[in-house]
C-alpha cells in the first residue's frame, strides 16, 4: 500500500553532497527525507576516494621498504599480502562508514528510506512504497564508472572502481584503459604492491592538467616501471591464452592478466524519470544554473550530476550554496574559479584555477608566471623529495591560478585555493612567516620570486638606496 510523505526537502542520494545537505537541512530545523537506493555514503566512501587512497598508502609503504639506501637504511625487498592489503582497504571504509551512516543521519530528525527516487511529477517522487512531495528536491545521485563500447568488452572479465577493491588476487599484469587520476593512480598503487602495469591512453595520460606538470609526474611513473602507452586508443578487447589481449586503432597490442577500466565517468540519472519532473538534462547532467536549479524551480543537483566538476569536495561546496538559498532564501551562487583538484600519485599534481596555458590565452601580455622548484627547498632536500615545482599565474599582483606537482602538492594548493577564493593579493603569501623547514616554504619562495625583479632590479630602488645610505644617519 503506498504510502504519502510532505516534508520540505527531499535529498535524492546520500553521497557527500546530499549528506551535507541533509545534515545542514535538519539541524537548521528543516524537514528532511533523504533516499539512498545503495550504499549511503556513495561512491567516495565506498568506491572512490576513500578506498583508492587507503591502497596508494599500502603501496607507499611497501615503495619505501625498497627505497631506503640512500637515507642509510638497507633496501629490503617487501613481501606483499595484495590480499591484506585489500582488508586495510575495508578497514578504513569500515572507520568512516559510521560517520556517513543511517543512524547518524536519523539522529538528527532525518527520515532516511533506503530506496531509489523516480519522479512521477514535477512536485513528487517515488521511493519503493512511498510517495514524497516536497517544496524542494535536490538531486545529488554522483556519478559511477564509464564504460565504453569498445567490440570484445562483454566478452571478458574487467574490473572497474566499483569492483577492484574486492579483488583479492593479485594481478599479475594489470591492463588499464585510461591515463587520467583514477588510472594513474591506481597504476602506481598496483606496480608498487608487485603487479606489473600497462596504461593504455587513447590520447595523452593526465591530459587534462598542465603538459609541464603532468610530465613531472609521468616521468617518475615511467622510472617506477609503469609502461604508458599514449595515443593508443583501444578498438578491440579479447580474451587471449592466460588473459586478456587489446588492439588499439594504430595496430598496437598489448597483453595482461587482468583489466581496469578508468576511462571516465557516467552521471547517474537513468533511475530519475526527470522528463516527469520537467527537469532538463544530457549526457553531462542535469542542466542548473549558477544558483544550481534546474529548469524545474523546486528542483536542485549538486555535485557531479549537475555537469560540472567531478569532485567530492565539489559536491559539499555546491551544498553550502543551495543550503543559503533553500533554508534562509538568500541568493546564492556558485563559482568555479577557486575550486582546487589532485592527483594522488607520487608525486601529487595539483592544481588551482588557470593553467599556464589558460592564463596566457585570457590574460595576454598582462600575465606573470612564477616558478620555484622543489630541489632549492631544504625540507625536500632533506627528504629527498626533490622532484616538482610549483608554478603561479599572476595577473596585477593577484594570483589567478596555481600548479603543483611534487610532494604533499595536494596539501600546498590549499593556500592558493584560499588565495584564490578570497581574492587576496600576493603579497599576503610572501609576507607570511612560516616554519623552517617546510615543504610549505615552495609557496612563499613562489610568490616571493614575483616581486624579486621589482626589488633587485629595479634602478629606481637602487637610487634610493644609495640615497639613505649616503645621506640618512
Amino acid at each position: 500500500m503506498t504510502k504519502r510523505i510532505k516534508t520540505d526537502v527531499c535529498i535524492i542520494g546520500a553521497g557527500s553532497g546530499g549528506l551535507s545537505v541533509a545534515a545542514g537541512a535538519a539541524q537548521m530545523g528543516a524537514d528532511v527525507v533523504l533516499l539512498e537506493g545503495h550504499k549511503m555514503g556513495g561512491d567516495c566512501l565506498n568506491f572512490g576516494c576513500v578506498p583508492s587512497k587507503a591502497l596508494i598508502a599500502a603501496g607507499k609503504q611497501a615503495y619505501a621498504l625498497n627505497h631506503g639506501a640512500e637515507f642509510g637504511v638497507a633496501n629490503v625487498q617487501p613481501t606483499v599480502d595484495y590480499a591484506q592489503a585489500k582488508d586495510h582497504v575495508h578497514k578504513v571504509i569500515a572507520t568512516i562508514e559510521p560517520h556517513d551512516s543511517q543512524e547518524r543521519f536519523e539522529g538528527f530528525g532525518i527520515n532516511v528510506i533506503r530506496e531509489f527516487g523516480t519522479f512521477i511529477s514535477p512536485t513528487e517522487v517515488q521511493a519503493g512504497d512511498t510517495v514524497i512531495e516536497a517544496r524542494r528536491f535536490v538531486i545529488a545521485t554522483g556519478s559511477g564508472p564509464f564504460v565504453p563500447p569498445i567490440p570484445g568488452i562483454e566478452d571478458v572479465t574487467y574490473y572497474t572502481n566499483e569492483n577492484i577493491f574486492d579483488l583479492r588476487d593479485r594481478p599479475d599484469h594489470l591492463l588499464v584503459v585510461g591515463g587520467g587520476p583514477i588510472g594513474m593512480e591506481m597504476a602506481q598503487a598496483h606496480i608498487r604492491l608487485g603487479s606489473k602495469v600497462t596504461v593504455i591512453e587513447g590520447a595523452k595520460a593526465l591530459g587534462k592538467d598542465d603538459p609541464e606538470m603532468a610530465e613531472v609526474v609521468l616521468n617518475k611513473l615511467r622510472a617506477e616501471g609503469i609502461e604508458i602507452a599514449e595515443d593508443a586508443l583501444a578498438s578491440e578487447i579479447r580474451n587471449a591464452k592466460d588473459g586478456i589481449e587489446i588492439e588499439t586503432k594504430d595496430g598496437r597490442i598489448f597483453k595482461g592478466s587482468h583489466l581496469l577500466m578508468a576511462v571516465g565517468r557516467k552521471v547517474n540519472i537513468d533511475k530519475l524519470n526527470l522528463d516527469a519532473a520537467g527537469v532538463k538534462h544530457d549526457r553531462s547532467g542535469v542542466k542548473v544554473t549558477d544558483d544550481m536549479r534546474s529548469t524545474n524551480k523546486k528542483v536542485y543537483a549538486i555535485g557531479d550530476v549537475a555537469g560540472g566538476f567531478q569532485f567530492t569536495h565539489v559536491a559539499g561546496y555546491h551544498a553550502g550554496v543551495i543550503i543559503r538559498s533553500i533554508l534562509l532564501g538568500l541568493p546564492s551562487k556558485q563559482r568555479t574559479d577557486h575550486i582546487p583538484w589532485a592527483t594522488y600519485t607520487d608525486p601529487e599534481l595539483a592544481q588551482v584555477g588557470l593553467t599556464e596555458a589558460q592564463a596566457r590565452k585570457k590574460y595576454g601580455s598582462k600575465l606573470t608566471v612564477t616558478r620555484f622548484p622543489y630541489a632549492e627547498n631544504d625540507r625536500a632536500i632533506a627528504e629527498g623529495k626533490t622532484t616538482g615545482l610549483i608554478k603561479l599565474m599572476i595577473v596585477k599582483g593577484k594570483p589567478v591560478g596555481a600548479s603543483i606537482a611534487g610532494a604533499q602538492a595536494g596539501e600546498l594548493i590549499s593556500m592558493w585555493a584560499m588565495a584564490i577564493a578570497n581574492k587576496m593579493k600576493l603579497s599576503a603569501i610572501s609576507s607570511t612567516v612560516l616554519p623552517y623547514p617546510t615543504l610549505s616554504e615552495v609557496n612563499k619562495r613562489a610568490a616571493g620570486a614575483y616581486f624579486t625583479p621589482k626589488l633587485f632590479d629595479s634602478p629606481m630602488v637602487k637610487r634610493v638606496v644609495g640615497f639613505v645610505q649616503r645621506y640618512i644617519p
